[in-house]
């Protein structure tokens, strides 16, 4: 069973940005086309492609469709987006648009339903959990919430999301590693695959990933752009490193 890289595009203004622990006040510019950064990920062996509309995470409306519309019909490979998914609509629109998998953040903690709904219509759905010191933050990470990472995700275990996407914000942009002490003991409590996200900045880091999956398999993957983009890491040397079956296997095993 494959550990997958997920390359991150996380668009402002129709541009390619990395923020820092989540502040929008300290956002880099790394593309100005993002359909070109795209297809290189694509040609570097990339299997899935994460894109994050961060403009709608912190307003609640789809302001990128144009530019994830164009990088679905470009790329060949399925592509998950988030960021202001708070309506059954929005996500549909994106489904019509060639989004193979929506990750729905903000609404699966204020409306859990709406992940059931979408699921159960037969769509592809991953549940994002951004968390700071254990608790949930929600709105482009604006609303701190008293609401347990482990608890939300419990609940959302029969939503009929394949996946959770777990991000830890203060280390989102650090290229410091991963919390695995915090991965191990989420992983411990919860039956649902995890996708980590935040801090992965050197193929150390990814050994340790690599460690703790073979301790719990439901670690399916992580996402990273920050690295790729400052040329820390190389998506063809971490996809070498965890290339020993196909996708599919994860979220059909």
């Amino acid at each position: 069973m494959t550990f997958v890289i997920f390359p991150a595009i996380d668009l402002i203004n129709g541009k390619c940005v990395r923020l820092y622990q989540g502040d929008y006040s300290k956002e880099t510019v790394y593309e100005d086309d993002p359909v070109s950064q795209a297809l290189r990920f694509e040609a570097e062996g990339a299997q899935w492609l994460h894109v994050v509309d961060l403009d709608a995470a912190r307003t609640g409306s789809l302001k990128n469709t144009e530019i994830i519309r164009e990088i679905c019909k470009q790329l060949e490979i399925p592509i998950q987006v988030g960021g202001g998914i708070r309506e059954y609509d929005t996500a549909r629109h994106l489904y019509d648009i060639g989004v193979e998998r929506t990750v729905i953040g903000t609404a699966a903690v204020e409306d859990p339903e709406l992940v059931s709904k979408v699921a159960n219509d037969g769509y592809r759905v991953a549940v994002g959990v951004d968390g700071k010191n254990g608790f949930v933050a929600t709105r482009g990470w604006k609303v701190a919430t008293d609401i347990k990472v482990v608890d939300i995700l419990h609940q959302l275990e029969e939503s009929g999301a394949e996946t959770a996407i777990v991000t830890d914000i203060q280390r989102d942009g650090t290229m410091g590693g991963s919390d695995l002490s915090g991965l191990k003991n989420i992983l411990s409590k919860v039956k649902i695959p995890l996708i980590a996200s935040g801090g992965l900045g050197s193929l150390k880091h990814l050994s340790d990933l690599l460690q703790l999956r073979s301790q719990n398999s439901q670690l399916a993957g992580i996402i990273t752009g920050k690295a790729l983009y400052e040329d820390k890491l190389n998506l063809k040397d971490l996809i070498s490193m965890t290339n020993e079956s196909t996708v599919e296997e994860i979220f059909n095993d």
